[in-house]
């Protein structure tokens, strides 16, 4: 196990894919459930075509998100989670829970 406060430590890559919020948000939204892309883009309000794809392609690439392409004209695509991506948006839950709690005072005006 290496420092992740050490820059050549592989951790830090890992943190790199995981905390940009369409990754979180991602990850989250397909602990919920499988979705198709379409359905992704829905619930992941504000999210552009290119960020999701290349947040899935990421995220595929990492091992956190199965891509399972289905039978028909045209194919369905299906997005999961992994076990491993399982775990990364069970941690990752709690934050957003944090984050919602807490938007309205984090956000607020504060004199300097």
């Amino acid at each position: 196990m290496g420092d992740v406060f050490h820059k050549d430590c592989p951790a830090r890559e890992v943190l790199g894919h995981l905390a940009g919020r369409w990754a979180i948000l991602v990850l989250t939204a397909l602990l919920a459930s499988p979705r198709r892309y379409h359905e992704l883009r829905a619930v992941v309000a504000g999210i552009s075509d290119k960020s999701l794809a290349a947040t899935l392609k990421s995220l595929r690439q990492h091992g956190l998100v199965h891509r399972e392409i289905g039978t028909g004209q045209p194919p369905p695509v299906t997005y999961s989670v992994t076990e491993l991506g399982r775990g990364a948006a069970a941690a990752l839950a709690p934050l957003l829970d944090w984050i919602r709690a807490n938007a309205d005072e984090i956000t607020a005006p504060r004199e300097p």
